[in-house]
């Protein structure tokens, strides 16, 4: 894994259209990933509005990159709803399995969305490799920002870390409590959720998107 202590976040983009505050769609049906988005974007003015609120269903998420399934999920909902709109793709990256399981991180808590079940799967595979298969992984968040015209925005965040197992913590979600972030005592299953925002992947991308855009 290269020792990315400092963790340089992507070079920010210059951002075409700026957001105004108002009426946002959280284009997700996560409670856990509408938890954090709100949060996040709490001192900004901006009043977040989930999808599952607006009853909007979920789209098929058919792209072959974080940022493509950010892109569709957000375009959707902007068109759907009359409101500009922003979706997350994200998910955790295995380096010994190849990067999986990627995009398709949700798709492997099956349709339950039990992650305790797609995180034993991960301990599986990884259990099968040589003993000394390194165990670094890294979450990947791609935001995307649309709006009803279809003018979008993108930004992507990225942590790197590796896997504990057995998992720790029962705060976060999805994968949070087998990932320990570079130079962390703590899971993302054991962090305080103030200290997860500080470091995390997803935070990363607002962090682009807050420079670029509000």
């Amino acid at each position: 894994m290269n020792d990315e202590s400092d963790q340089e976040e992507t070079a920010p983009r210059q951002a075409i259209r700026k957001l105004v505050p108002g009426k946002l769609v959280i284009a997700s049906h996560n409670p856990g990933k509408v938890r954090e988005i709100r949060a996040l974007l709490g001192p900004y003015g901006i009043e977040p509005v989930s999808a599952a609120e607006l009853d909007l269903p979920e789209p098929e998420e058919t792209g072959t990159t974080f940022v493509a399934n950010a892109e569709l999920k957000a375009l959707q909902a902007a068109d759907l709803s009359g409101l500009p709109a922003l979706a997350d793709d994200s998910g955790l990256c295995v380096e010994a399995l190849g990067d999986e399981p990627g995009i398709f991180s949700a798709r492997w808590a099956g349709e339950s969305k039990d992650f305790s079940v797609a995180m034993q799967r991960i301990e599986d595979r990884l259990a099968a490799l040589p003993p000394e298969t390194s165990r670094d992984a890294h979450f990947i968040c791609a935001l995307a920002l649309a709006w009803p015209d279809g003018h979008i925005e993108w930004f992507e965040g990225r942590v790197d870390g590796s896997l504990v197992w057995p998992p720790r913590g029962d705060r976060g979600f999805g994968y949070d409590p087998m990932f320990l972030p570079l130079e962390g005592e703590e899971t993302f299953g054991e962090m305080d959720p103030d200290a997860k925002h500080a470091i995390s992947h997803r935070a990363r991308a607002f962090r682009q998107l807050v420079d670029a855009v509000l």
